[in-house]
């Protein structure tokens, strides 16, 4: 059938609608209801909800206009890029999008890139005076073409007219990759850079960007754009929802800077997304992504003012150096691993989770237990101890920055740019070169997690009877086939443990105490004895513990009725029932830890 247009680009009826010919189609709308109702055509009208296209800038109602408009045939665009993901020359993180790519390009039909906008880049088309089209690059060359086609003798020509649609945006957007380099002119930027080696965006535009850039970079320079398609989900609110303007959830980059800095949003962003997962943006994750930022800051800060002026950093420090203590040995260790972790990481695309451990390192490991250790050391009687403690720490330290710069760039920049630089560095971070895994000492590594595993087992139970931060305990250990290891780390045990180094027993087998005590079990069967009488009133205590163990019985005979009701268990909702039966259980396991520490008392 022939497509038939009644609109001029006034919004006024062409001659094709008849008697209505010339009027304004709000008018014209109004006449046709007239005239329905005097041929007795009219059955009647309602209101009905429905979806409305408007202008964004002026807020009218959008009217199809039928129209002549320029297109791309695609098929054979879509078999070059189809041939170039099949051989390996482009690949897609994660793999599986492969297959939403074919699904796309093997149902493809052809792309009509003409738009009707005021901006963008018009359509290399100009027209003759027949309106016969010419393409070319330039003006020029469109009136070369017209010269010849027309066989126009000097002084005939007639200026050609510039078809008024501009390209698709995405048009103009799969030509990014080599546009932006100088192309279609040979620069010396579209030799060196092009093709590229990773493009990373969003799943969402696989096709639309993606997909179109592959197929123009064959089709235009004839390699494909980019090794590597690294492809990240959406960011998404706080309760899953997609950002958009109508919703109002979407977040301003800049004010997310504002308020919690630059590094903070990058690390976020990268750390909690998986390649093609969505990931919720939540204020909760911002701000830890600020205190690991605060943490870093603080702790250069700290190991910064123990360097002192005269630091000159050594060249042949690791784990298995001489005259390192079993911390150094340990930290320098779990250096060399999570920076072959991390690496590997992150050449397999793992982005998120290589930022994660690196997290867990600079955090739970450098900072809350190396920096503790080693102040003994520092601060203690042995220059030589001091010294060789601080060029483990400036080592750790230095590399750490490294390992985190790309997560983090402005403040591992500003740390490490504080740091004395090392034979060989260049002027900056962001061109340092990518730390290499050095030794590692196992039997150090497992020695101390031992310590670690210890030490927070005295720690919970000094946090469970309150015992003051301040205040130093006695405590036995029994360390078995540890033992030796363990009294050589009696002074890091005391300091981490808060314990009175004077009242610390470590032996291999000592007989359990008969008085009251907490105990600690630590891996390998290392155990632990705290003295409940040198850490609280054990009266006092005792009646607390007595009263807390009266009110969580309390709760596990209430939670017993409740679930013991059948009109309960039969008509309320699955999910509230198994609430209330965590509850029980919670309960229950809190009676039985409250009835074994009474019983420890005696």
């Amino acid at each position: 059938l022939p497509i038939i247009n009644i609109l001029e680009k006034d919004g006024t009826l062409s001659e094709t609608a008849g008697a209505y010919a010339g009027m304004p189609r709000e008018e014209a709308r109004k006449k046709v209801l007239a005239a329905l109702k005097e041929l007795d055509l009219f059955d009647g009208e309602s209101s009905i909800t429905h979806n409305v296209s408007v202008s964004d800038r002026s807020k009218s109602p959008i009217e199809p206009l039928v129209s002549e408009q320029w297109f791309v045939k695609m098929e054979p665009l879509a078999e070059q890029a189809m041939a170039a993901v099949r051989e390996g020359r482009t690949q897609f993180v994660p793999q599986r999008f492969e297959r939403e790519f074919f699904h796309w390009l093997e149902n493809i039909r052809d792309w009509v890139i003409s738009r009707q906008l005021w901006w963008g880049h018009r359509i290399p088309v100009w027209y003759g005076p027949d309106e016969t089209p010419f393409t070319a690059v330039t003006a020029e060359e469109a009136a070369d073409k017209a010269r010849a086609h027309y066989g126009w003798a000097e002084g005939e020509e007639t200026p050609l007219r510039q078809d008024e649609d501009v390209l698709d945006t995405w048009f103009s957007s799969a030509l990014w990759p080599f546009s932006t380099l100088g192309w279609p002119e040979e620069t010396a930027d579209f030799k060196r850079f092009y093709p590229t080696t990773m493009l990373e965006t969003g799943y969402d535009i696989l096709f639309f960007w993606v997909a179109r850039m592959i197929m123009m970079g064959l089709e235009l320079t004839g390699e494909v754009p980019f090794k590597w398609v690294y492809l990240h989900g959406l960011v998404r609110d706080a309760d899953g929802r997609k950002m958009s303007k109508s919703l109002g959830n979407a977040k301003d980059p800049l004010e997310l800077i504002a308020d919690y800095g630059t590094d903070a949003l990058r690390f976020t962003l990268v750390t909690g997304s998986t390649p093609g997962v969505d990931m919720k943006l939540t204020d909760e994750r911002l701000a830890g992504s600020r205190n690991f930022a605060n943490k870093l800051w603080n702790m250069g800060r700290f190991v910064i003012s123990q360097l002192g002026d005269d630091f000159t950093p050594r060249a042949d420090l690791s784990a298995t150096s001489d005259g390192l203590a079993l911390a150094d040995r340990w930290i320098l260790s779990r250096l060399s691993q999570v920076t072959a972790k991390s690496t590997d990481l992150l050449e397999r695309w793992q982005l998120g989770e290589a930022g994660r451990q690196l997290y867990d390192f600079a955090w739970s490991e450098l900072a809350d237990w190396y920096l503790e250790a080693a102040k003994d050391r520092m601060y203690g009687d042995d220059p030589v101890a001091a010294e060789t403690t601080r060029q483990v720490l400036y080592l750790v330290l230095e590399q750490t920055m490294r390992l985190l710069h790309p997560f983090m760039p402005f403040v591992t920049e500003a740390i490490w740019g504080h740091l004395p630089a090392r034979e060989g560095d260049g002027p900056g971070l962001i061109v340092a070169r990518w730390p290499e895994p050095a030794t590692v000492d196992e039997t150090a590594v497992a020695d101390f997690d031992l310590v670690r595993d210890l030490v927070r087992g005295m720690r919970n139970a000094r946090a469970e009877y309150d015992v003051a931060p301040g205040r130093k305990i006695a405590a036995t250990i029994r360390g078995g086939d540890r033992t030796a290891m363990l009294a050589d780390q009696a002074g890091t045990l005391a300091s981490l443990a808060r314990l009175d180094r004077d009242a610390l027993t470590i032996e291999a087998s000592p007989a359990a105490p008969d008085d009251a005590h907490a105990s600690v079990v630590a891996e390998g069967g290392v155990e632990a004895w705290l003295p409940l009488a040198g850490m609280v009133d054990l009266v006092q205590e005792r009646e607390r513990l007595e009263g807390e163990l009266e009110a969580a019985r309390g709760e596990v005979t209430r939670l017993t009725k409740v679930l013991a009701n059948e009109n309960f268990t039969s008509r309320a909702p699955e999910p509230v029932v198994q609430r209330e039966r965590d509850r029980l259980a919670e309960a229950e396991a809190r009676v039985a830890a409250l009835e074994e520490r009474v019983a420890g008392m005696g």
